[in-house]
């Protein structure tokens, strides 16, 4: 039988161990690289063969030169080079291009799981490597003759997890595959069907429990992690299996895995519909990760949301941690993104790599003013005003049959279409880059061509409305990178020490998993108490949310389904553009259905044209003839809900069956 990326990584010779780590400590012996028995006789050499698997943790963000991770209604890019890239794939249905296009993390062509070079990973071709790798070590656990009981363990729990690890993230995309549980030889033909994705999520939500059983809370206080420490940050543990477990069951309880893909989930109601069971075991799994977190067992906590200056993300002095941290450091010695609260991450070695050029694709690029390629990242309308309410904690937009509207004061609400930008909830003037904000510190030049760049005019035909080389949808975003990096500025420089990095899972996702678990079991009002004795509500933890940025809490006396949907918008404010809003619509039966198929600009004049922005504040200005413009509509059908596997590896074997509808 012929090998390609699937079969390689299946059924790949184990003796040529690569074992590029993580860290620096092993004391590899020579020959443990190509010697089975010597790579497995004590712990730091085994260690070694586990930490390329770590290695292999693709860097969805710089694992090319301008790279596209947000393929949900969340993102547009401009027009040009920028909509030559992924995105658009996905917005004209193109799924295929997922294994050609090289431009994004879920295949790289030359993948090379021994390289430090953030280039050489991907999601499919490490995945089927790294799960072999861990079926290799499971395998030739006994032959670790001389080690602990508490090496042993952690060596299994970390290749436990990261056999299940490796599916979970592969079923989010392609659906249940041929869970390999054994490191297979190259003898004989493979028959191995695919399994459904909820018996994949029956075998990894087992691996995931071994592994939470077998890891530490914290490898700082084990024995073997007391030799390193203050580098064990980026290593699995009991929260990170935990974390997984609770992620997988959720999926398998989703109305997606419940009803099958389908079109008309928002209409027929089947979006709201769960599978309780396996949503209740979900909700169990992240109680005691929770549990762990608030009775202090774990230094995994939230990151403050502190600041004095919310525009520039400075913090005050007394903060101690910083939200902003969740996603770049800049100032720090080129210290790794993360924070207290980063649950699940890779290693990013090559901090600069940031700068070239993930940096550089995020503000206008009229004049050069954010350098080097003309790739624009930018919000849609449509998704900032869904997901940023009011300061108040109420909806800034609601959907009403199927299209979105202003929750003005005609609906009851407090959303003022003449000041649209004015008592938003703090994520958004953390996040969101809007008309008026003050884009460039330094001083400009009087005669400096850009210097009417200063200010973003991203009013409909303003100097940032450009769609080729600005926005074309009156907004940017600053979440992941600063508005500072600009050629002025200059934090994308060397001097700026600005590192990039999105974290897998970090703790606010937990709390907004759990709510969902919670409120798929109509959990909504009254305190869910798991087995393990921890009691929140799904509104309490949603609250937890709230409470950290200063924005109101989740009004009282919503029915079941507006419940879910504020947990489903509280989701979309948080996790925004961190790479999740695509999946979280696969599973809510939403990816066919308007207005989520739907990606609009916002179109809007100044009422007072000079309104001088150096003095005042922007959120504060007046605008006239708000509304949105539609850019695009993307027309899905049910086979969308999956990517369709390469037909390279669909050809090797009858078993191995194409998604429906890719045939």
């Amino acid at each position: 039988m012929k090998k390609n990326n699937l079969i390689y990584g299946i059924i790949a010779a184990a003796l040529g161990f690569g074992m590029t780590s993580c860290t620096d400590y092993l004391d590899k012996e020579p020959d443990s690289t190509v010697n089975p028995e010597t790579a497995f006789k004590n712990f730091h050499n085994f260690e070694g063969f586990v930490e390329e698997i770590y290695n292999c943790i693709p860097d969805k963000e710089k694992c090319y030169w301008c790279t596209t991770f947000n393929w949900g209604e969340d993102e547009i890019m401009n027009t040009g080079v920028g909509d030559s890239h992924f995105t658009r794939d996905v917005d004209l249905g193109n799924f295929r291009n997922w294994y050609t296009n090289g431009q994004e993390w879920l295949m790289r062509s030359g993948s090379n799981p021994t390289s430090d070079n953030k280039f050489d990973h991907s999601l499919w071709p490490h995945a089927w490597y790294c799960i072999r790798k861990c079926n290799t070590g499971l395998a030739n656990l006994d032959n670790m003759k001389a080690a602990t009981k508490e090496e042993k363990d952690l060596i299994a729990g970390q290749l436990y997890f990261f056999r299940a690890w490796w599916y979970e993230e592969l079923m989010q995309w392609f659906g249940g595959l041929p869970y390999v549980t054994e490191p297979l030889t190259g003898n004989g033909d493979l028959t191995m069907p695919r399994k459904t994705f909820m018996e994949c999520a029956e075998l990894a939500a087992a691996d995931f429990r071994k592994a939470a059983d077998l890891l530490p809370v914290d490898w700082e206080t084990t024995i073997v992690g007391q030799q390193t420490p203050g580098k064990n940050d980026l290593r699995i543990n009991k929260i990170t299996a935990l974390g997984y477990l609770g992620k997988v069951q959720l999926w398998a309880a989703s109305p997606l895995m419940k009803n099958g893909a389908q079109t008309g989930g928002a209409l027929n109601g089947k979006t709201y519909d769960y599978n309780t069971d396996l949503a209740k075991k979900a909700a169990d799994a992240f109680a005691e990760l929770l549990k762990l977190v608030e009775g202090g067992s774990t230094t995994i906590q939230l990151a403050e949301f502190d600041y004095k200056d919310i525009y520039n993300h400075e913090k005050t002095g007394s903060s101690t941690t910083c939200f902003s941290d969740i996603f770049y450091t800049t100032g720090q010695g080129w210290k790794q993104p993360g924070t207290c609260e980063a649950i699940m991450r890779g290693p990013s070695p090559d901090y600069n790599g940031s700068n070239w050029n993930f940096t550089k694709t995020w503000g206008t690029k009229i004049g050069s003013l954010v350098e080097h390629d003309n790739v624009i990242h930018q919000p849609t309308a449509n998704y900032v005003n869904y997901a940023y309410g009011m300061a108040d904690g109420t909806p800034a937009y609601i959907i009403e049959n199927g299209e979105l509207v202003p929750n003005d004061a005609s609906h009851g609400g407090k959303f003022d279409p003449a000041h649209p930008f004015k008592n938003r909830d703090p994520r958004f003037y953390h996040d969101i880059i809007f008309d008026g904000f003050k884009y460039v510190n330094t001083t400009i030049k009087d005669d400096d061509p850009l210097k009417n760049q200063k200010f973003c005019g991203l009013y409909t035909n303003g100097q940032t409305r450009d769609e080729a080389n600005a926005s074309r949808t009156g907004y940017y975003t600053q979440k992941l990178v600063p508005h500072q990096a600009n050629k002025f500025d200059g934090m994308y420089n060397w001097s700026g020490a600005l590192h990039v990095y999105l974290p897998y899972m970090r703790l606010a996702d937990i709390y907004l998993m759990y709510a969902e678990a919670c409120a798929a079991m109509g959990n909504t009002y009254t305190q869910y108490t798991a087995a393990n004795g921890y009691a929140k509500s799904a509104e309490e933890a949603i609250n937890v949310l709230r409470d950290r940025v200063g924005a109101g809490h989740m009004a009282a006396g919503l029915d079941n389904h507006k419940f879910m949907d504020e947990v489903r918008r509280e989701r979309a404010c948080e996790l925004a553009f961190e790479g999740f809003r695509f999946n979280d619509l696969q599973r809510w039966l939403l990816l066919t259905e308007a207005p989520y198929t739907e990606k609009y600009s916002q179109e809007f004049f100044r009422k007072d044209p000079d309104y001088d922005f150096s003095k005042k504040d922007p959120k504060d200005a007046e605008v006239t003839n708000w509304s949105m413009k539609l850019i695009r509509k993307r027309s899905f059908s049910p086979k969308h809900y999956w990517f369709p596997l390469p037909d390279a590896d669909v050809y090797l074997y009858p078993e191995f069956t194409q998604n429906e509808g890719w045939n």
